[in-house]
């Protein structure tokens, strides 16, 4: 998704720090993480006892621009968005990080501190995986180095994709681009073909009105991309959304 200009939103305020709130997760929470399926029954183990969950409210950050980077962050449930400092102007939205999205991983490997914020649009849980435990995993997983490259790879691929994004002036083709990259289904395999999102959270990520959002959603429902149903979007054609006005005859 594109570098997205919009308003800020206001930052949840929390008697109670995320990683104080955090707990165990449960078992359907670790059916939703894609990568424990390609570890040894040890490993399973050990990332059991290291693995940690939160629910993070609307506006929270869960990275901040300048701290070190400790966990290997995931999405349960939820959408999270990727943003620059907005305290010298306005904020700009780099992506959006739906269910089944990892993150920071590029961070942890140098050993960094965050250069973006990640701010829950939406009620959200949250897992963590401490950066020891992250890097042990690279150094006795071929496994996990397997799907490490593979995240790579496929993010690099989204963002050279933002970048023919921003320079797209048609807001329905936007829109068009912005939601195909949110069903990407390597990177993001907790969406399937449904995703929880109201159409202002979408105007977050695409720097577009509500309103408009709405034109677009309506454009792309006409061509049988898209069904808009209760709490969220239904793609129908992922193809066609990604290669989108360019339909199928």
């Amino acid at each position: 998704m594109g570098l997205r200009r919009h308003s800020g939103m206001q930052s949840a305020s929390q008697a109670t720090p995320l990683r104080q709130r955090a707990r165990a997760a449960t078992p359907h929470e670790l059916a939703a993480i894609p990568w424990l399926s390609v570890l040894t029954p040890a490993q399973h183990q050990t990332v059991l006892a290291q693995l940690q969950v939160a629910d993070a409210e609307v506006g929270e950050r869960i990275c901040r621009i300048g701290r070190p980077a400790n966990f290997w962050f995931g999405v349960i449930d939820g959408l999270l968005k990727m943003s620059n400092d907005d305290s010298q102007g306005p904020a700009v939205t780099f992506t959006g990080v739906p269910p089944g999205g990892w993150f920071g991983e590029g961070t942890l490997l140098k050993r960094e501190s965050y250069r973006y914020n990640i701010q829950a649009l939406r009620r959200s849980v949250v897992a963590g995986l401490p950066i020891e435990t992250f890097h042990d995993l690279l150094e006795n997983s071929i496994a996990f180095n397997r799907f490490m490259l593979n995240q790579l790879n496929e993010r690099l691929g989204q963002f050279i994709a933002a970048r023919e994004i921003d320079r797209i002036s048609d807001p329905d083709l936007r829109v068009a681009r912005n939601l195909a990259a949110l069903f990407h289904p390597q990177l993001y395999p907790g969406v399937g073909t449904m995703l929880r999102i109201t159409q202002q959270e979408l105007g977050y990520l695409v720097g577009l009105s509500r309103q408009r959002v709405n034109q677009a959603l309506k454009a792309l429902v006409a061509h049988r991309l898209i069904s808009i149903e209760y709490g969220g979007l239904r793609v129908l054609d992922l193809q066609g959304l990604r290669c989108y006005p360019q339909l199928p005859t």
